[in-house]
């Protein structure tokens, strides 16, 4: 089956009709039907498909328990309304470059696997990686109990009535000891590739980043009734804040987002008593990091005590700065610049966007490569690739699995 047909096969799941985003997330309907088609390619391929204890689904050409494996993949759920390639991508690619191998008449002296990891994106019990975090013993069985989605439905329960066993979670070394290298292909999240001119880029690192959750207390009132100066409206606090944010992430050359907001009790002529927001941001080092969120949690503290508001603040999760091997890297770009004899004819770059291969980084020797976006644009509909630059993502990730995994 052709990269196209692939595509075109899995690209109406989870689609919302309203938006043109997709709205795949764990556990769900559209989560299953994206499984359900991985399990299709994989046995159309006479692949070995299974589910680990976490859900993360693996197709395996080859022995699993041989060790020294090589495998590829991605995630197939999605951000709320989000694109059509970041994560499906990665998966639809490493199925095509098996066939794309097969077709070469390519001999494995190494197992071989893609990966389907499972809520990669966190948008529904809001924690990136899950899967992975599990698999490498980054997030623990009592953490994972704890998660809940917006409908106070736990990540055990949700397992559980998609035919998972919740009971099986936790850290799965054995597995990730049988793995010698890990290489996640991904649209760029941003627009450095189109700006030079190359269809395909080789990751150096992915930022420190983190989100945090900031609680702005006030009192609950009568929108029409109750003067000003006798309010305390967490609104104001909050809306400041968001200013605030952008004003230190500018200053410090970093990036800082309040993308989600809860209000309670959330009425028109209601003022609120409560505005929750979070924040995610993302910094080149550690450092610069810890300066802007240290400044934002400064400035939200001032708003709030200004208008007579309380606010807690709680880091929900942290990934710190992921620097991938540098021999596995520079053996990526050995492979794809040696038709033309130079290792630097394809380009290294830096992320903000976490993945699972930077999760599974302590653990395994990872490696990504990109693919353009020429709009830059990602967690949107508006995410694109052209399709003759991912079959160039397609071909290149062939190009370093038959370096890897081939005589």
């Amino acid at each position: 089956m052709s990269f196209h047909s692939m595509w075109a096969e899995l690209l109406p799941i989870g689609r919302s009709s309203a938006s043109g985003g997709y709205r795949r997330f764990a556990w769900t309907g559209a989560d299953a039907d994206c499984r359900a088609w991985f399990r299709q390619q994989a046995e159309s391929r006479g692949l070995t498909c299974e589910a680990d204890r976490n859900g993360n689904q693996w197709a395996w050409l080859g022995d699993p328990t041989a060790g020294d494996a090589v495998v590829t993949g991605s995630h197939l759920d999605s951000v709320p309304d989000g694109g059509a390639f970041d994560g499906p991508l990665g998966v639809v690619s490493a199925f095509a470059a098996l066939d794309e191998l097969r077709s070469r008449g390519a001999r494995f002296t190494k197992p071989l696997a893609i990966v389907n990891f499972g809520d990669e994106e966190g948008a529904r019990f809001g924690l990136a990686c899950v899967g992975s975090r599990l698999a490498a013993g980054q997030l623990t069985v009592d953490q994972a109990h704890r998660l809940t989605d917006a409908d106070g439905i736990t990540l055990p329960r949700a397992m559980e009535r998609a035919g998972y066993d919740p009971a099986a979670i936790g850290p799965d070394p054995e597995r990730l000891g049988r793995i010698g290298a890990f290489v996640e292909l991904h649209v760029e999240q941003g627009r450095a590739l189109d700006l030079g001119g190359d269809r395909i880029g080789i990751a150096s690192a992915i930022w420190p980043h983190g989100r945090w959750r900031f609680d702005f207390r006030g009192e609950a009132n009568h929108a029409g009734t109750t003067r000003l100066v006798d309010r305390r409206d967490p609104m104001l606090p909050y809306a400041q804040t968001v200013l605030s944010a952008r004003r230190e992430a500018r200053l410090a050359g970093a990036v800082a987002t309040f993308g989600k907001i809860a209000v309670e009790p959330n009425g028109v002529n209601a003022i609120p008593s409560l505005v929750r927001g979070w924040l995610d941001s993302r910094a080149a080092d550690q450092a610069t990091l810890d300066t802007v969120v240290t400044g934002i949690e400064e400035a939200a503290r001032a708003h709030a005590a200004e208008q007579g508001v309380e606010l807690d603040v709680v880091r929900e999760s942290f990934t710190p700065v992921v620097e991938f091997e540098h021999a596995l890297r520079d053996e990526l770009a050995r492979i794809l610049g040696k038709e033309r004899d130079d290792a630097l004819a394809v380009p290294v770059l830096g992320t903000g966007a976490g993945h699972d291969a930077g999760i599974l980084s302590g653990t395994v020797p990872t490696a990504m490569l990109f693919v353009r976006n020429p709009t830059g644009v990602s967690h949107s509909p508006a995410e694109f690739a052209a399709e003759d630059d991912c079959v160039a993502g397609v071909t290149a990730l062939a190009d370093v699995l038959e370096g890897l995994a081939c005589l």
